[in-house]
Parts: C-alpha cells; sequence; structure tokens
C-alpha cells in the first residue's frame, strides 16, 4: 500500500486548492475572532472581573463592528474560494504522511534491529490524548483558547517528556526494598546536600519525576543524541536512554560509595543540560503556558516541586519525601523489578499510576481533537523533534465519501518512532448533530517494529479512533463500535502478507486508542459497556461492564476548574487527583438517575472515580502464537494541565517471546 505524503495527486490540483482556501480564510478567521471575542473563558472572566476600567468591554465595543464590515467584504471572496474548494475534495486523498528527512534525526531504521538484540522479547509504549484543538472560537466552549500557541505548548511538552533519560532500579530483595535517601540523591545530583542524608525505610514508587532539562536525551531532539546515548549505559531490552541499577537486599538496602559513584556516573553520562531549542523559552501570554517555580510539565523549569521528586510507600498510604534537594538536573523515571513490586492494590499484575509526564520513550502516540489546519501544522513540527513518523489532517471534507456536509476532518493524528507500512482511514457515516459536521471515523495503521534472525518482519496494529460525542446517542456508538471491528479485521486481512504454512510477517501486538465517549460506570451507557468489543480486546483499567478497578481514574476534566490555582501545573493536578476528594472537585462523574451533571465540589459519595472515556484497549487474539502479552504499567497523565479538557493515557506492553526467537 502507498501512503500518501502530499493532500492531492499533483501539484496542479495543490496549487488550486491552495488558493481556494486563500481566498475563503479571511472570511473564516473574522468569523472566528468575532464568536471569540462573545465567548470568554473562565480565566477571562476572572481578569476582566479585576479590570476596574471595562477596558476590554470597551474593546469589543471597537473591534466588533470593524470585525462585521471586514466579514461582509470578505463573503463575495469566500463564496467563489468554497466554489472551488468544495469539488476539489473529491480528489483529495484521506490523509497526509510526514516523514522527518533530517537524516542526523531520524532513527526509525535502527529502532527495527533491536528486537534481534532483546532476546527475549521488547517492551512498546503507547499513548493517547484528547488535546481539543478546534478553532479558537469552538474551543472556547470547553473553556480552553489560543489553539495556535496550545498546539505548539502541546507538542513541546510531550516530547520532553517522551524524551526525558530513564532510570530502572531493580530491587533484588523481595523483603528489605529500602534505600538511603543519601544514594538516591547521588544517584540523580552531584551536589547532594545535608538534608539528604537520611534514610528512606520503604519501597520507591515505580514512576518519581526527576529533573531533566533540555531535550538532548531525544532520540530526534539533538546533534549530539547519538554520543548521549553511548554513554548511558547499556540498553536493556532495546530501550535507550536508560540507566540500570541494581541494588542487592543485604547492608539494609544501601548502595556502596562505589556503587553510588558508578550510578552518579551513568546518570550524567548524556551530557550537561542545554537550554531549550528554538523558541522553547517563550513565554505565552496566556495561562495554559505559564511556567511556575516547580511546574515541571514542560521539564525546562530549574526546579521541580517537592511532591514530584520522590514518593514512597509505607503500608496502604503514601509519604512525599521531602527530605530530597530540589535542586536536581534531570527528571526520569525509577522503576522497581515486577517481582517485588509493592503498591496499594496488591493483586495488579502490573504498576498504575498518575504520573506528571509521559512516559519516557514513548513509541506511539494517538491524539484526537486535532482539527485546526494550522494548529496540525505547528504541532506536528514540533513532535517530529522527537517523531520520526506522523499521520496527520485525517479524513474527508465536503460531501465527498459520506451523507453529510463535512467541515473540518476527523481530528486524529498518530507518530511513531518506528517506520509505518500501511495506513487506511474510514468516516463513520451515522454522525448525529454537530458531530456530523466532523468526519469522525477509524485510523489503522501497521508498522514495523522488528525482524527476526531469519528476516522476517515484525509488525504491529493500531487503531486511533474518536465516537459520537453526544450524550445518549448510545446505539449510534455500538454502531461505530461494530464498523471499527468490521474495518479493522478488513485491514489486517488487506494488509497481511503472511499465511499460517510461510509466516512472512509475525504479529506482535494489536492495540486501540482513542475517545470513545462513554464511560464503565454510567448506568447510561450500558450498551457500550456490553459490547462484544470488550470481549476481543482487553481494557486494563476494567474488571467488568459497569465496574472499573479501584485505581483507575476518569480522564474528563471538569472545564469550569481548568484554570484554578490547585490543578493549573502539572505537579498540583498529579497531586489534586491523588486525592479522593481533589477528584470529586475537578473530574466529571459518571451519570445516574439519582445525580446531576454538575460535579463541582460535590461531596456526596459517587460512583468511580470520574468518567473514563479514553481507552487503550490490546488483543492477544491474532498475534503470533508462541508469544505473550502482557501490560507492564499503565499510567494517568497530568503533563498537559491547563492545555485541554482531558488526562492523556498511556500504556506499555511487554511482548514476550521466549528465549529464542521464532
Amino acid at each position: 500500500m502507498v501512503l500518501y505524503t502530499s493532500p492531492f495527486p499533483n501539484s496542479f490540483l495543490s496549487l488550486l486548492h491552495s488558493f481556494s482556501w486563500g481566498l475563503i480564510f479571511p472570511c473564516y478567521w473574522l468569523a472566528d475572532r468575532l464568536v471569540a471575542s462573545f465567548v470568554p473563558t473562565t480565566y477571562e472572566k476572572r481578569q476582566r472581573a479585576e479590570d476596574p476600567c471595562y477596558f476590554h468591554a470597551l474593546c469589543i465595543i471597537i473591534t466588533t463592528p470593524i470585525y462585521l464590515a471586514l466579514l461582509v467584504a470578505s463573503l463575495p471572496f469566500a463564496l467563489i474560494g468554497f466554489l472551488l474548494w468544495s469539488p476539489l475534495q473529491s480528489a483529495r486523498r484521506p490523509y497526509i504522511y510526514s516523514r522527518l528527512e533530517d537524516k542526523n534525526h531520524a532513527n526509525g531504521a535502527s529502532l527495527l534491529t533491536e528486537w534481534k538484540a532483546a532476546g527475549n522479547g521488547k517492551s512498546f509504549c503507547f499513548g493517547s490524548a484528547n488535546v481539543c484543538l478546534l478553532p479558537d472560537s469552538l474551543a472556547r466552549f470547553n473553556n480552553v483558547f489560543n489553539t495556535q500557541a496550545r498546539a505548539k505548548e502541546i507538542g513541546r511538552r510531550i516530547r520532553n517528556g517522551a524524551s526525558r533519560p530513564q532510570i530502572k532500579i531493580y530491587i533484588d530483595s523481595p523483603t528489605n526494598t529500602s534505600i538511603s535517601a543519601a544514594s538516591f540523591s547521588s544517584l540523580v545530583s552531584p551536589q547532594g546536600g545535608e538534608s539528604t542524608n537520611r534514610a528512606v525505610n520503604a519501597g520507591i514508587k515505580r514512576t518519581t519525576s526527576m529533573e531533566y532539562k533540555g531535550d538532548n536525551s531525544g532520540s530526534n531532539n539533538s546533534d549530539n543524541g547519538k554520543e548521549d546515548k553511548g554513554g548511558a549505559g547499556e540498553p536493556n531490552e532495546g530501550e535507550e536512554n536508560t540507566c540500570i541499577v541494581r541494588i542487592n537486599g543485604e547492608d539494609n538496602g544501601h548502595m556502596s560509595d562505589a556503587e553510588a559513584d558508578h550510578v552518579n556516573g551513568q546518570a550524567h553520562a548524556s551530557g550537561p543540560a542545554e537550554p531549550s531549542l528554538d523558541g522553547d523559552a517563550e513565554i505565552s501570554k496566556t495561562p495554559n503556558h505559564k511556567q511556575k517555580e516547580g511546574d515541571s510539565g514542560s521539564l525546562d523549569s530549574y526546579s521541580a516541586s517537592r511532591e514530584s521528586l520522590v514518593k514512597v510507600r509505607v503500608g496502604d498510604g503514601t509519604v512525599d519525601q521531602s527530605t530530597v534537594n530540589n535542586k536536581l538536573l534531570y527528571k526520569a523515571s525509577i522503576m522497581k523489578k515486577t517481582s517485588v513490586r509493592k503498591k496499594k492494590h496488591m493483586d495488579e499484575t502490573f504498576d498504575h499510576e498518575i504520573s506528571a509526564f509521559f512516559p519516557a520513550n514513548l513509541d506511539f502516540l494517538c491524539l484526537q481533537e486535532v482539527f485546526d489546519k494550522r494548529a496540525a501544522e505547528k504541532l506536528k513540527e514540533q513532535l517530529h523533534r522527537y517523531f520520526e513518523y506522523i499521520v496527520y489532517d485525517v479524513g474527508i471534507y465536503s460531501c465527498h465519501g459520506c451523507c453529510s456536509f463535512k467541515f473540518v476532518n476527523s481530528g486524529l493524528l498518530f507518530a511513531s518512532r518506528y517506520p509505518v507500512m500501511d495506513a487506511a482511514y474510514h468516516c463513520y457515516p451515522n454522525g448525529r448533530g454537530t458531530d456530523s459536521l466532523a468526519s469522525k471515523g477509524a485510523l489503522f495503521l501497521k508498522v514495523q517494529v522488528g525482524s527476526t534472525p531469519q528476516d522476517q518482519r515484525i509488525v504491529g496494529y493500531i487503531s486511533c479512533t474518536h465516537l459520537q460525542a453526544i450524550a445518549g446517542d448510545t446505539t449510534v456508538r455500538c454502531e461505530q463500535l461494530d464498523m471499527l471491528q468490521d474495518w479493522l479485521s478488513e485491514f489486517r486481512k488487506s494488509t497481511s502478507s503472511s499465511s499460517t504454512a510461510n509466516p512472512e510477517e509475525l504479529v506482535a501486538f494489536d492495540v486501540i486508542c482513542g475517545d470513545l465517549n462513554f464511560d464503565n460506570c454510567s448506568s447510561e451507557d450500558k450498551l457500550e459497556q456490553q459490547h462484544s468489543l470488550f470481549t476481543h480486546y482487553k481494557d486494563p483499567c476494567r474488571v467488568g461492564p459497569g465496574e472499573d478497578k479501584p485505581w483507575a481514574i476518569g480522564t474528563l476534566l471538569d472545564p469550569e476548574g481548568l484554570y484554578d490555582e490547585e490543578v493549573c501545573s502539572p505537579d498540583n493536578l498529579q497531586k489534586v487527583l491523588e486525592s479522593e476528594e481533589g477528584r470529586k472537585s475537578y473530574l466529571v462523574y459518571p451519570t445516574s438517575k439519582n445525580h446531576s451533571s454538575s460535579q463541582k465540589g460535590r461531596k456526596a459519595s459517587l460512583k468511580g472515580n470520574g468518567r473514563r472515556i479514553d481507552y487503550m484497549l490490546y488483543t492477544e487474539e491474532g498475534l503470533y502464537l508462541e508469544w505473550k502479552v502482557e501490560v507492564e504499567e499503565f499510567s494517568f497523565i497530568t503533563q498537559l494541565a491547563g492545555l485541554t479538557d482531558h488526562l492523556p493515557v498511556a500504556m506499555r506492553l511487554v511482548v514476550s517471546t521466549g528465549e529464542d526467537d521464532p
């Protein structure tokens, strides 16, 4: 299958499309600004309440007639442009495939060789997020604004979080997991300090934030990336930027001075911190991008809040380690060996957490609601500094391919560190209401993640989708889930080059990501909860229909509270969501006949931990029979605090191949 690198088959159609859109854009922009001036966000309302001179009201009175006059003047040109633009959409391709051209930063091909070196298998990390990048006037109905600036900041935070170094601590003793604070400090900070000499007699939480400044450890972020990786210790199972520390159970779990010096050397092997690239140091005028002391969401601050630095668990409670020096140089992941994990829910087989950062070494990213085309370009530019392969501008326009007129695309975007082999898009034909104006659908991708010693390709399948959003349209969503399964089955058959007798390809994973717009606890969503999709695909957060696991939390934030001081930064939002009262105040909860939809400040007992409408599903069906797929960790991410009204989610899968490759 040929991947489309341009929206039209020839340059003439592309030029004609650009000309027609150039005639439409002034009218589109003026209408967007005019509507936006009358739809303030809660942040703007607070600012205006503090304005004794009513300056903003005066600006609206002056600019509204100007906008209206210019809008009327631009309408004839927009009409001509529309008459040219609409028929061109029948020749438009359903997506644009972008590959990083800079050979110094491209390393997708080198990742394919890691499978052979991995031996017993490899892990892959998937992320998904609804980023609400609509035209500014429409985004304001979700209480977010400044779409263009948000797009750039979202891309910057994602790549910074994913490109941070990863440090693994393996604790060999299941009975003694203590580690001294002094040893821990020497691992991450060359300066140490008197306050870091106290022992922490408890296990370390799976992922702990440590200061990481700059982008120089990312695969696509620095000219010195290869040198950085070379000094960061030997990779294990193909993972990059990983420093591995083994702690024995002897001597109360304290590392010797030699071990500490060795670890300290590894932690600094990636080189000194560098300033942010290009315009990353810009400070936006919008509240979405303000960085405060301790806000480590973009990994560019000089200090991180102590709550995000180290957290330890004692029994069933979480205790913050406040004695660790907060002037750290790196932010990384600290992980414990699976056999000795200590977590609140001991019956769980994998790690789970609320994290202030996207996982290190994120391999695949699925985004929803990237509707604005200018914002998509800005987001793509930022993501390309980490992801080599991106599929964006997915969907159809006008009346082509669907029953109703489509004003915007599907809003889907996919980014990958691994080469994309095939891609296909399908539009849901049964959209209703305002959802019918967007070409919501499903994007299916086939990626190559490695090869065996016998030169058999190792591939994976990823599906990204966004379902009907209007409450009460349960039958529409169920029909869309039916179509999703059928289309995915067709895509796998059409792109497979293997047979049972002569397998040329080995399938390692099959994952579905996206905003499904229903949760597993609401009484109104019972039909979706019992859909056959969940018999073929596993939801790591789900116990069964109508019941989530105790640690799973909602992914839909209450829009009214996005700019509250308590949740306006990644660290603050992480801390709030770790408490039940915080979740009741800032998450939207499942609806039922006995509860109203307004959850702000609710203190009553509510079902579940919020509406979890963003899903990551995986299956063991249709994979290579001798391999086993397991979830290693699942995360709810707060790094996009203040930039969107959804919580991103991430899942790391481990594909175990046994002692020998097939």
